[in-house]
């Protein structure tokens, strides 16, 4: 004996109703924007400073945060390893994930590590912790020309639109900048300090100053002008083209802390040169350095390096005056600088690093692990706290490859201690 019919028709609207609402909820936790924060259970490390040579390999690229941690970037999520000197990634010592924006760039100072997201949210996180110390709205990012391949080097190393510098009363401040806006956050709080319109498709970042400004490249009045943004107020504080130069430029950061953030110096670079002109960033307009000009050369502290004719020179940036050089490493090539140390790569991939002031070798040794050999080339270079991580490409290079094809082995980046 069943239900009489109008009741089974009842019975029936129920259950599709019941039915309904549990996949409204289901859909609604899965697709609703949420954000999960998997705090640190251990302590956090001591700096480590591991003998100079190789220490290992990873998947993805690290950031080297408060001699402490590796950081890394994920598709939607944030999260930490430790040691900072494992010989593998270990298992996530802290993480933070957000739904559905994607995670676009990080960068940090002391530990404070700061993520920026597609839909323009700034979050920053205690290293320390893995725990939030601040939210903000920051400008949405504007579509970045360098893909963003499987280590995530360009959201680690060199985040577009987002760098720091500190201010001369000490402060530190993050620049953010996107498609047609910029602002400037403090740090220690997340307080916004002022937002400013940009112009749309004739503007682009080339970095931050040391001494708290933002460095962009103008071309909307027709000849390329580099203007220095104050990083306290956002005003245009001077507008500068080198003397003599042509209306279309290449400027190119030089001597950053990290990525283009707190730089020392530019290099502008015109159609058809060879070189270009070096240029180092003081409190007023930018002053000729000549030892710059040379495409290659780094400028670490207040000196140049560069590789002249297979000799490896260092000269006073400021003056030009030859301070050393070094004839013994054959065809090298300068890799990266950090500060007191500038590390350069030989035909072997011997990692080489040198004293900038004096020339002196603080260490060299083979850039290989495991049986991985060194018939690689070098991609993107990070270097920071007397680290150097190397993403390993396959040669020859073929920026136009799959993941597969373009990097050396599945753990493509070698992280070495100098």
């Amino acid at each position: 004996m069943g239900f009489p019919r109008g009741r089974r028709r009842l019975v029936v609207v129920v259950a599709a109703l019941l039915a309904t609402a549990a996949v409204a909820v289901i859909v609604h936790r899965v697709l609703a924007p949420a954000e999960v924060s998997t705090l640190a259970r251990g302590d956090y490390p001591a700096p480590a400073r591991p003998p100079a040579g190789v220490i290992g390999r990873l998947p993805v690229a690290p950031l080297i945060v408060d001699e402490r941690l590796r950081v890394y970037a994920a598709h939607r999520q944030v999260y930490a390893d430790r040691p900072v000197d494992g010989r593998y990634r270990t298992s996530p010592f802290w993480s933070y994930r957000r739904w559905p924006a994607e995670l676009t760039g990080i960068v940090a100072s002391g530990s404070t590590v700061v993520s920026r997201w597609s839909d323009g949210r700034l979050v920053a996180l205690d290293a320390r912790t893995g725990g939030v110390l601040w939210r903000a709205d920051g400008p949405e990012p504007a579509g970045s020309a360098v893909p963003v391949r499987r280590t995530g080097a360009a959201i680690v190393w060199d985040a577009a639109g987002l760098q720091l510098t500190d201010l001369p009363d000490g402060r530190a401040v993050l620049l953010v900048t996107g498609a047609a806006e910029a602002s400037g956050v403090e740090l220690s709080g997340g307080r916004q300090l002022w937002r400013v319109k940009l112009p749309d498709g004739c503007r682009s970042d080339i970095g931050t100053t040391a001494n708290g400004q933002l460095i962009g490249l103008d071309t909307c009045a027709g000849a390329a002008t580099v203007e220095f943004r104050d990083a306290a107020t956002g005003e245009v504080r001077e507008r500068w083209r080198p003397p003599g130069g042509p209306d279309d430029l290449v400027v190119t950061p030089l001597g950053c802390r990290t990525g283009r953030s707190e730089c020392l110096g530019l290099r502008t670079v015109g159609p058809g040169d060879e070189g270009g002109r070096g240029w180092l960033l003081d409190a007023g307009s930018p002053v000729a350095a000549p030892a710059l000009d040379q495409a290659g050369a780094a400028l670490v502290g207040e000196q140049s390096v560069a590789v002249l004719d297979g000799v490896v020179v260092g000269r006073s940036a400021r003056t030009g005056s030859e301070l050393w050089r070094s004839a013994d490493l054959g065809a090298a090539r300068v890799l990266a600088g950090q500060p007191g140390r500038v590390h350069l790569l030989t035909e072997a991939n011997d990692l080489v690093t040198l004293d900038p002031t004096t020339g002196r070798q603080l260490s060299r040794f083979v850039l290989n692990v495991g049986s991985d050999g060194t018939g690689w080339a070098p991609g993107a270079v990070a270097a920071e706290d007397g680290f150097v991580a190397v993403e390993r490409l396959r040669k020859p290079v073929d920026p136009t490859g799959d993941d597969q094809r373009y990097y050396y082995t599945g753990e493509a980046v070698i992280l070495a201690a100098t």
